[in-house]
């Protein structure tokens, strides 16, 4: 089990450390700047897998936490 969990860990970092980033715009907000931070973007392709598969796999790293701590 521990070793599954440390699978899934180490897959949860590099799928985040893929991600756009969307807050690049939030320092143009403290700054001043012309910002799209609170505009209706929707994600498509990569984006959306990538974005997907990291709600995946913190859930079932969350679930497999639990199941390890019992």
């Amino acid at each position: 089990m521990e070793i599954a969990a440390l699978i899934i860990a180490v897959l949860l970092i590099s799928v985040v450390l893929l991600q756009s980033g969307k807050a690049e715009s939030a320092s143009q907000i403290i700054q001043g700047g012309n910002s799209d931070l609170f505009a209706n973007r929707k994600e498509r392709g990569f984006e959306l897998f990538i974005t997907r598969l990291t709600y995946v796999l913190g859930f079932s790293f969350f679930v497999l936490c639990l199941i390890i701590s019992i």
